[in-house]
Protein backbone atom coordinates (compact mmCIF):
# COMPACT_ATOMS: atom_id res chain seq x y z
CA UNK A 1 0.00 0.00 0.00
CA UNK A 2 1.13 3.61 -0.89
CA UNK A 3 1.87 5.89 2.22
CA UNK A 4 -0.50 8.65 1.69
CA UNK A 5 -3.42 6.04 0.90
CA UNK A 6 -2.38 3.80 4.42
CA UNK A 7 -2.10 7.58 6.18
CA UNK A 8 -5.61 7.62 4.70
CA UNK A 9 -6.99 4.69 5.77
CA UNK A 10 -5.87 4.80 9.09
CA UNK A 11 -7.50 7.89 9.61
CA UNK A 12 -10.70 6.74 8.48
CA UNK A 13 -10.68 3.08 9.93
CA UNK A 14 -11.76 4.35 13.50
CA UNK A 15 -15.32 5.21 12.24
CA UNK A 16 -15.76 2.69 9.44
CA UNK A 17 -17.21 -0.27 12.28
CA UNK A 18 -20.29 -0.17 13.28
CA UNK A 19 -19.84 -3.57 14.63
CA UNK A 20 -16.50 -4.41 16.37
CA UNK A 21 -14.41 -7.84 16.49
CA UNK A 22 -13.98 -8.85 19.92
CA UNK A 23 -10.51 -8.57 20.03
CA UNK A 24 -10.80 -4.87 19.32
CA UNK A 25 -13.01 -3.94 22.37
CA UNK A 26 -9.70 -2.80 24.31
CA UNK A 27 -8.44 -2.90 27.91
CA UNK A 28 -10.59 -5.38 30.24
CA UNK A 29 -11.75 -7.81 27.25
CA UNK A 30 -10.28 -11.80 27.63
CA UNK A 31 -9.63 -13.50 24.29
CA UNK A 32 -11.84 -16.30 24.08
CA UNK A 33 -8.75 -18.61 24.05
CA UNK A 34 -7.15 -16.44 26.80
CA UNK A 35 -3.89 -16.08 24.35
CA UNK A 36 -2.79 -12.91 23.28
CA UNK A 37 -2.22 -12.95 19.42
CA UNK A 38 0.30 -10.28 18.55
CA UNK A 39 2.15 -8.98 15.90
CA UNK A 40 5.98 -8.21 16.43
CA UNK A 41 8.10 -5.81 15.03
CA UNK A 42 11.91 -5.30 15.15
CA UNK A 43 12.61 -8.90 15.66
CA UNK A 44 16.19 -8.99 15.78
CA UNK A 45 18.56 -7.85 18.38
CA UNK A 46 16.82 -6.33 21.44
CA UNK A 47 13.32 -7.62 19.79
CA UNK A 48 14.12 -11.27 19.66
CA UNK A 49 15.25 -10.69 24.04
CA UNK A 50 11.57 -8.82 24.05
CA UNK A 51 9.79 -11.84 23.09
CA UNK A 52 11.56 -14.18 25.11
CA UNK A 53 10.32 -12.50 27.97
CA UNK A 54 6.53 -12.57 26.28
CA UNK A 55 7.08 -16.40 25.67
CA UNK A 56 7.77 -17.38 29.09
CA UNK A 57 4.41 -16.05 30.15
CA UNK A 58 3.14 -19.20 27.69
CA UNK A 59 0.10 -17.44 26.39
CA UNK A 60 1.46 -15.42 23.19
CA UNK A 61 0.88 -16.66 19.80
CA UNK A 62 2.94 -14.48 16.76
CA UNK A 63 0.51 -13.46 13.86
CA UNK A 64 3.27 -11.79 12.04
CA UNK A 65 6.35 -11.09 12.21
CA UNK A 66 8.38 -7.79 10.97
CA UNK A 67 11.72 -6.60 10.52
CA UNK A 68 13.48 -4.72 7.20
CA UNK A 69 16.64 -6.94 8.28
CA UNK A 70 16.84 -11.13 7.25
CA UNK A 71 20.30 -11.06 8.97
CA UNK A 72 19.12 -9.55 12.18
CA UNK A 73 15.55 -11.39 12.39
CA UNK A 74 16.73 -14.90 10.95
CA UNK A 75 16.89 -16.60 14.77
CA UNK A 76 13.26 -15.31 15.28
CA UNK A 77 11.88 -16.05 11.68
CA UNK A 78 13.91 -19.73 12.77
CA UNK A 79 11.87 -19.82 15.43
CA UNK A 80 8.68 -19.01 15.01
CA UNK A 81 8.45 -20.44 11.55
CA UNK A 82 4.37 -20.40 11.78
CA UNK A 83 4.27 -16.54 11.98
CA UNK A 84 4.11 -14.59 8.38
CA UNK A 85 7.21 -12.49 7.52
CA UNK A 86 6.78 -9.07 6.39
CA UNK A 87 10.01 -6.31 5.80
CA UNK A 88 6.50 -3.41 5.46
CA UNK A 89 4.74 -3.04 8.58
CA UNK A 90 1.92 -1.30 6.75
CA UNK A 91 1.05 -4.61 4.49
CA UNK A 92 0.74 -6.09 8.16
CA UNK A 93 -1.34 -3.39 9.14
CA UNK A 94 -3.53 -4.25 5.98
CA UNK A 95 -3.10 -7.69 6.40
CA UNK A 96 -3.33 -8.48 10.06
CA UNK A 97 -4.97 -5.63 11.78
CA UNK A 98 -8.23 -7.97 12.36
CA UNK A 99 -6.10 -11.33 13.36
CA UNK A 100 -4.59 -9.07 16.39
CA UNK A 101 -5.02 -8.05 20.04
CA UNK A 102 -1.76 -5.77 20.49
CA UNK A 103 1.79 -5.09 18.98
CA UNK A 104 5.06 -5.58 20.35
CA UNK A 105 7.71 -2.42 18.75
CA UNK A 106 11.36 -3.31 19.35
CA UNK A 107 12.82 -0.84 15.62
CA UNK A 108 14.92 1.74 16.18
CA UNK A 109 13.96 4.85 18.07
CA UNK A 110 12.99 6.85 14.75
CA UNK A 111 10.30 4.19 14.16
CA UNK A 112 8.70 3.84 17.13
CA UNK A 113 5.91 6.06 16.76
CA UNK A 114 5.52 5.30 12.97
CA UNK A 115 4.63 2.09 13.33
CA UNK A 116 3.00 2.09 16.52
CA UNK A 117 0.50 4.99 16.47
CA UNK A 118 -1.87 2.92 13.59
CA UNK A 119 -2.36 0.20 15.30
CA UNK A 120 -2.70 2.13 18.70
CA UNK A 121 -5.80 3.75 16.51
CA UNK A 122 -7.23 0.77 15.92
CA UNK A 123 -7.01 -0.49 19.57
CA UNK A 124 -4.09 -2.84 19.58
CA UNK A 125 -2.24 -2.50 22.93
CA UNK A 126 1.22 -1.90 22.41
CA UNK A 127 4.71 -2.69 23.89
CA UNK A 128 7.06 -0.17 22.71
CA UNK A 129 10.66 0.11 23.79
CA UNK A 130 12.22 2.47 25.40
CA UNK A 131 12.81 5.84 24.77
CA UNK A 132 9.03 5.48 23.89
CA UNK A 133 9.64 8.07 20.82
CA UNK A 134 12.02 9.73 18.96
CA UNK A 135 11.16 13.18 20.19
CA UNK A 136 8.62 14.93 22.69
CA UNK A 137 5.57 15.55 20.26
CA UNK A 138 5.97 11.82 19.18
CA UNK A 139 5.80 11.28 23.32
CA UNK A 140 2.86 13.46 24.21
CA UNK A 141 1.13 11.50 20.91
CA UNK A 142 1.15 8.48 22.13
CA UNK A 143 0.35 9.25 25.74
CA UNK A 144 -2.86 10.77 24.41
CA UNK A 145 -3.95 8.14 21.62
CA UNK A 146 -3.51 5.46 24.56
CA UNK A 147 -5.63 7.02 26.96
CA UNK A 148 -8.46 8.27 23.98
CA UNK A 149 -8.62 4.59 22.93
CA UNK A 150 -8.04 2.63 26.12
CA UNK A 151 -6.13 0.20 25.35
CA UNK A 152 -3.16 -1.95 27.27
CA UNK A 153 0.22 -0.12 27.02
CA UNK A 154 4.16 -1.03 28.22
CA UNK A 155 7.45 0.65 27.49
CA UNK A 156 9.82 -1.27 27.51
CA UNK A 157 12.05 0.11 30.77
CA UNK A 158 11.94 -3.17 32.57
CA UNK A 159 13.18 -1.87 35.60
CA UNK A 160 9.72 -0.76 36.31
CA UNK A 161 8.91 -4.21 36.88
CA UNK A 162 11.63 -4.94 39.16
CA UNK A 163 12.33 -5.02 42.97
CA UNK A 164 14.98 -2.93 43.51
CA UNK A 165 12.87 0.01 41.76
CA UNK A 166 10.30 -1.11 44.67
CA UNK A 167 12.56 -1.06 47.59
CA UNK A 168 14.08 2.41 46.37
CA UNK A 169 10.39 3.43 46.06
CA UNK A 170 9.17 2.22 49.86
CA UNK A 171 12.52 3.68 51.41
CA UNK A 172 11.75 7.18 49.91
CA UNK A 173 8.04 7.47 50.63
CA UNK A 174 9.20 6.19 54.47
CA UNK A 175 10.15 9.68 54.80
CA UNK A 176 13.74 8.15 56.30
CA UNK A 177 16.06 10.79 53.83
CA UNK A 178 13.27 13.24 54.26
CA UNK A 179 12.39 16.07 51.43
CA UNK A 180 14.43 15.11 47.98
CA UNK A 181 16.56 18.29 47.17
CA UNK A 182 18.61 16.72 44.04
CA UNK A 183 18.99 13.11 42.22
CA UNK A 184 22.19 12.62 40.27
CA UNK A 185 21.97 9.96 38.17
CA UNK A 186 24.55 8.76 35.43
CA UNK A 187 24.73 5.58 33.09
CA UNK A 188 28.08 3.92 31.14
CA UNK A 189 26.67 4.89 27.62
CA UNK A 190 27.48 5.07 25.23
CA UNK A 191 29.38 2.28 24.43
CA UNK A 192 29.28 2.78 20.80
CA UNK A 193 31.09 5.79 18.89
CA UNK A 194 29.26 9.32 19.30
CA UNK A 195 31.22 12.84 18.34
CA UNK A 196 32.15 11.31 15.23
CA UNK A 197 32.22 12.66 11.73
CA UNK A 198 29.16 11.90 9.19
CA UNK A 199 30.93 8.51 7.27
CA UNK A 200 31.23 10.07 3.28
CA UNK A 201 32.14 6.72 1.88
CA UNK A 202 29.27 4.67 0.66
CA UNK A 203 29.16 0.74 1.85
CA UNK A 204 27.45 -1.77 -0.20
CA UNK A 205 24.03 -2.51 1.26
CA UNK A 206 24.44 -5.95 2.72
CA UNK A 207 21.83 -8.64 1.37
CA UNK A 208 18.50 -8.88 3.05
CA UNK A 209 18.03 -5.39 4.19
CA UNK A 210 15.95 -3.23 2.88
CA UNK A 211 17.87 0.43 3.81
CA UNK A 212 15.25 2.82 2.29
CA UNK A 213 12.41 1.07 5.28
CA UNK A 214 15.14 1.14 7.39
CA UNK A 215 15.26 4.66 7.18
CA UNK A 216 11.59 4.94 6.96
CA UNK A 217 10.66 9.05 8.21
CA UNK A 218 14.29 9.74 8.19
CA UNK A 219 15.90 11.68 5.28
CA UNK A 220 17.41 9.36 2.67
CA UNK A 221 20.88 8.79 3.15
CA UNK A 222 23.48 6.53 2.12
CA UNK A 223 24.33 3.19 3.66
CA UNK A 224 27.16 2.96 5.69
CA UNK A 225 28.12 0.29 7.91
CA UNK A 226 28.82 3.07 10.61
CA UNK A 227 25.13 2.96 11.17
CA UNK A 228 24.22 -0.80 11.96
CA UNK A 229 23.35 -2.79 13.55
CA UNK A 230 23.88 -1.21 16.92
CA UNK A 231 25.40 2.34 16.53
CA UNK A 232 22.62 3.69 15.09
CA UNK A 233 22.00 5.12 18.94
CA UNK A 234 24.59 7.22 18.64
CA UNK A 235 23.05 9.41 15.41
CA UNK A 236 20.11 12.05 16.13
CA UNK A 237 18.72 11.40 13.43
CA UNK A 238 17.84 7.66 14.21
CA UNK A 239 18.34 7.54 18.16
CA UNK A 240 18.73 9.56 21.01
CA UNK A 241 22.19 9.44 22.53
CA UNK A 242 23.43 7.94 25.79
CA UNK A 243 20.85 9.77 27.72
CA UNK A 244 18.16 8.48 25.10
CA UNK A 245 18.75 4.88 25.84
CA UNK A 246 19.55 4.65 29.16
CA UNK A 247 17.72 7.54 31.05
CA UNK A 248 14.19 5.86 30.92
CA UNK A 249 15.85 2.97 32.98
CA UNK A 250 17.77 5.28 35.59
CA UNK A 251 15.23 8.40 35.69
CA UNK A 252 12.68 5.74 36.11
CA UNK A 253 12.46 5.31 39.89
CA UNK A 254 13.03 9.36 40.79
CA UNK A 255 10.74 10.42 38.24
CA UNK A 256 7.54 8.15 39.62
CA UNK A 257 8.24 8.16 43.55
CA UNK A 258 8.74 11.40 43.09
CA UNK A 259 5.83 12.58 40.82
CA UNK A 260 8.43 15.02 38.98
CA UNK A 261 6.35 15.73 35.42
CA UNK A 262 7.63 17.89 33.20
CA UNK A 263 10.68 19.68 33.39
CA UNK A 264 10.90 23.69 34.30
CA UNK A 265 14.16 24.29 32.80
CA UNK A 266 17.31 22.61 31.12
CA UNK A 267 21.20 23.09 31.17
CA UNK A 268 23.68 20.84 28.76
CA UNK A 269 27.14 20.76 28.67
CA UNK A 270 29.20 18.73 26.17
CA UNK A 271 32.42 17.42 25.15
CA UNK A 272 33.86 19.78 22.13
CA UNK A 273 35.64 17.57 19.60
CA UNK A 274 38.86 19.35 17.81
CA UNK A 275 40.08 18.05 14.62
CA UNK A 276 43.50 20.93 14.49
CA UNK A 277 45.06 23.06 16.71
CA UNK A 278 42.58 25.55 17.67
CA UNK A 279 40.02 23.84 15.36
CA UNK A 280 36.43 22.65 16.28
CA UNK A 281 34.75 19.91 14.76
CA UNK A 282 31.20 20.31 13.71
CA UNK A 283 29.84 16.87 14.54
CA UNK A 284 26.04 18.36 15.40
CA UNK A 285 24.62 14.79 13.70
CA UNK A 286 26.25 12.66 16.01
CA UNK A 287 25.06 12.63 19.44
CA UNK A 288 28.28 14.13 21.97
CA UNK A 289 30.88 11.90 23.13
CA UNK A 290 30.25 12.60 26.83
CA UNK A 291 27.40 15.25 28.28
CA UNK A 292 26.02 16.80 31.35
CA UNK A 293 22.06 17.57 31.84
CA UNK A 294 20.62 19.84 34.60
CA UNK A 295 16.91 19.29 34.87
CA UNK A 296 14.44 20.98 37.07
CA UNK A 297 11.56 20.05 38.51
CA UNK A 298 8.96 21.77 40.93
CA UNK A 299 6.89 19.29 43.14
CA UNK A 300 4.03 19.55 45.39
CA UNK A 301 5.32 17.62 48.25
CA UNK A 302 9.30 18.23 47.85
CA UNK A 303 9.28 21.97 45.94
CA UNK A 304 12.34 22.37 43.45
CA UNK A 305 14.19 19.49 42.60
CA UNK A 306 17.24 19.43 40.75
CA UNK A 307 17.83 16.10 38.50
CA UNK A 308 21.54 15.86 37.23
CA UNK A 309 22.28 13.58 34.52
CA UNK A 310 26.24 12.13 33.61
CA UNK A 311 27.40 10.22 30.55
CA UNK A 312 30.16 9.19 28.56
CA UNK A 313 32.65 8.80 31.51
CA UNK A 314 31.39 11.59 33.75
CA UNK A 315 30.42 10.61 37.39
CA UNK A 316 28.51 13.23 39.70
CA UNK A 317 30.41 14.37 42.92
CA UNK A 318 30.95 11.72 45.60
CA UNK A 319 28.76 11.97 48.37
CA UNK A 320 30.76 12.83 51.87
CA UNK A 321 29.64 9.93 53.80
CA UNK A 322 30.70 7.52 51.05
CA UNK A 323 33.61 5.71 52.47
CA UNK A 324 37.24 4.54 51.06
CA UNK A 325 36.35 0.71 50.25
CA UNK A 326 32.23 1.78 49.12
CA UNK A 327 31.39 2.65 45.74
CA UNK A 328 27.96 4.23 44.59
CA UNK A 329 26.29 2.95 41.86
CA UNK A 330 27.66 -0.33 39.97
CA UNK A 331 29.63 -0.62 36.40
CA UNK A 332 26.15 0.14 34.84
CA UNK A 333 25.64 3.48 36.38
CA UNK A 334 23.50 4.81 39.40
CA UNK A 335 21.54 6.90 41.06
CA UNK A 336 22.78 9.36 44.33
CA UNK A 337 19.16 10.66 45.67
CA UNK A 338 20.34 13.74 48.64
CA UNK A 339 17.21 14.62 51.04
CA UNK A 340 17.13 16.76 54.20
CA UNK A 341 17.80 13.96 56.08
CA UNK A 342 19.75 11.85 54.71
CA UNK A 343 20.86 10.13 50.98
CA UNK A 344 19.86 6.48 49.48
CA UNK A 345 21.76 5.46 46.77
CA UNK A 346 21.09 2.85 43.91
CA UNK A 347 22.77 0.60 41.33
CA UNK A 348 21.38 0.75 37.74
CA UNK A 349 17.68 -0.29 37.24
CA UNK A 350 17.48 1.04 40.69
CA UNK A 351 18.87 -2.22 42.28
CA UNK A 352 20.18 -2.58 45.57
CA UNK A 353 19.23 0.53 47.71
CA UNK A 354 21.05 1.37 50.19
CA UNK A 355 21.22 4.31 52.75
CA UNK A 356 24.64 6.46 53.51
CA UNK A 357 26.28 6.95 55.62
CA UNK A 358 26.03 3.23 55.71
CA UNK A 359 26.02 1.97 59.12
CA UNK A 360 22.22 3.57 58.85
CA UNK A 361 21.49 0.30 57.01
CA UNK A 362 21.59 -1.37 60.70
CA UNK A 363 20.09 1.21 62.72
CA UNK A 364 17.32 1.31 60.49
CA UNK A 365 14.90 -1.22 59.62
CA UNK A 366 13.93 -1.42 56.13
CA UNK A 367 10.33 -0.24 55.52
CA UNK A 368 7.47 -2.95 55.13
CA UNK A 369 6.66 -3.57 51.75
CA UNK A 370 3.78 -2.55 50.02
CA UNK A 371 4.12 -2.33 46.47
CA UNK A 372 3.10 -5.20 44.93
CA UNK A 373 6.37 -6.99 43.36
CA UNK A 374 6.09 -8.91 40.01
CA UNK A 375 7.84 -11.96 39.51
CA UNK A 376 11.08 -11.84 37.65
CA UNK A 377 13.62 -8.70 36.26
CA UNK A 378 13.36 -9.81 32.56
CA UNK A 379 10.26 -11.94 31.71
CA UNK A 380 8.19 -10.12 34.98
CA UNK A 381 7.85 -6.83 32.38
CA UNK A 382 6.62 -8.52 29.49
CA UNK A 383 4.49 -11.20 31.39
CA UNK A 384 3.41 -7.88 33.74
CA UNK A 385 1.97 -6.58 30.45
CA UNK A 386 0.52 -9.70 28.53
CA UNK A 387 -1.17 -10.10 32.11
CA UNK A 388 -2.52 -6.63 32.11
CA UNK A 389 -3.75 -7.21 28.17
CA UNK A 390 -5.74 -10.45 29.14
CA UNK A 391 -7.81 -9.81 32.33
CA UNK A 392 -7.32 -5.05 32.70
CA UNK A 393 -4.99 -4.82 35.42
CA UNK A 394 -2.36 -2.22 35.20
CA UNK A 395 1.39 -2.02 33.80
CA UNK A 396 4.39 -0.54 35.35
CA UNK A 397 5.20 1.71 32.89
CA UNK A 398 2.19 2.44 30.89
CA UNK A 399 2.04 5.23 28.83
CA UNK A 400 0.49 7.61 31.12
CA UNK A 401 3.26 7.35 32.89
CA UNK A 402 6.36 6.22 30.69
CA UNK A 403 5.04 8.96 27.92
CA UNK A 404 5.49 11.93 30.30
CA UNK A 405 8.92 10.20 31.68
CA UNK A 406 10.13 9.99 27.65
CA UNK A 407 9.20 13.38 27.78
CA UNK A 408 11.31 14.50 30.46
CA UNK A 409 14.23 12.57 29.00
CA UNK A 410 14.22 13.78 25.49
CA UNK A 411 14.27 17.60 27.35
CA UNK A 412 17.64 16.82 28.70
CA UNK A 413 18.22 15.95 24.45
CA UNK A 414 16.56 19.41 23.67
CA UNK A 415 19.08 21.07 25.58
CA UNK A 416 22.18 18.89 24.63
CA UNK A 417 21.17 19.59 20.74
CA UNK A 418 21.06 23.27 21.96
CA UNK A 419 24.01 23.30 23.24
CA UNK A 420 25.86 21.41 20.46
CA UNK A 421 24.22 23.72 17.76
CA UNK A 422 26.75 26.24 16.34
CA UNK A 423 26.93 29.17 13.74
CA UNK A 424 29.94 30.45 11.61
CA UNK A 425 30.88 33.80 13.63
CA UNK A 426 30.74 36.98 11.42
CA UNK A 427 34.30 37.13 11.62
CA UNK A 428 34.98 33.98 9.62
CA UNK A 429 36.67 32.59 12.59
CA UNK A 430 34.90 29.78 14.54
CA UNK A 431 31.79 29.61 15.88
CA UNK A 432 29.32 31.19 17.93
CA UNK A 433 26.68 28.99 20.12
CA UNK A 434 23.41 30.67 20.22
CA UNK A 435 22.09 27.77 22.34
CA UNK A 436 24.65 27.58 24.92
CA UNK A 437 22.06 28.81 27.99
CA UNK A 438 19.50 27.59 30.69
CA UNK A 439 16.22 26.28 27.91
CA UNK A 440 12.71 27.34 29.77
CA UNK A 441 10.45 24.97 29.12
CA UNK A 442 6.30 25.16 29.01
CA UNK A 443 5.29 21.90 29.66
CA UNK A 444 1.75 21.78 28.92
CA UNK A 445 2.34 23.73 25.66
CA UNK A 446 5.67 21.69 24.63
CA UNK A 447 7.51 24.55 24.21
CA UNK A 448 10.56 26.50 25.10
CA UNK A 449 10.26 30.30 25.91
CA UNK A 450 13.61 31.44 25.41
CA UNK A 451 15.24 30.05 22.74
CA UNK A 452 12.94 29.49 19.41
CA UNK A 453 16.05 27.59 17.52
CA UNK A 454 14.92 24.38 19.95
CA UNK A 455 11.34 24.58 18.99
CA UNK A 456 12.32 22.96 16.06
CA UNK A 457 13.87 19.96 17.51
CA UNK A 458 10.45 19.17 19.87
CA UNK A 459 8.15 18.09 16.72
CA UNK A 460 11.10 16.74 14.48
CA UNK A 461 11.22 16.22 10.57
CA UNK A 462 10.15 13.54 8.43
CA UNK A 463 10.50 12.68 5.47
CA UNK A 464 7.61 13.02 2.62
CA UNK A 465 5.26 9.84 2.47
CA UNK A 466 5.86 9.22 6.41
CA UNK A 467 4.68 11.82 8.23
CA UNK A 468 2.93 11.77 11.26
CA UNK A 469 -1.20 12.20 11.15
Amino acid sequence: MKRRIFVKKVAASSTAFSIVPSFVLGKGHVPPSDTLYVSAFGVGGRGAGVMRGLDMTNKVKYVSLCDVDDRRAKSSYDKYPEAKRYKDFRKVFDNHLNDIDAIMVATPDHTHATIALPFMREKKHAYVEKPLTHNIREARLMTEVARENGIVTQMGNQGASSDGSREAKEWIKSGVIGKIERVDCWTNRPVWPQGVPVPTQIDPIPQGLDWDLWLGPAAMRDYNDSYLPFKWRGWWDFGTGALGDMGCHIMETPFGVLDLGYPTEAEASCTTNWVGDFIEADYSESCPSSSLVRLKFNTAEHGDIALNWYDGGLMPDLPDELKDDEKIGDTGGGTVFYGSKGILVCDTYSRNARLLPSERMQQINAPEPYLKRIAGDTGGHQSNWVEACLNGSETSSDFKRSGPLTEAVLMGNLAIKSFQYKEPNENGRGFIYPGRRKILWDGENMRVTNYEKANEWVKGTYRKGWELS
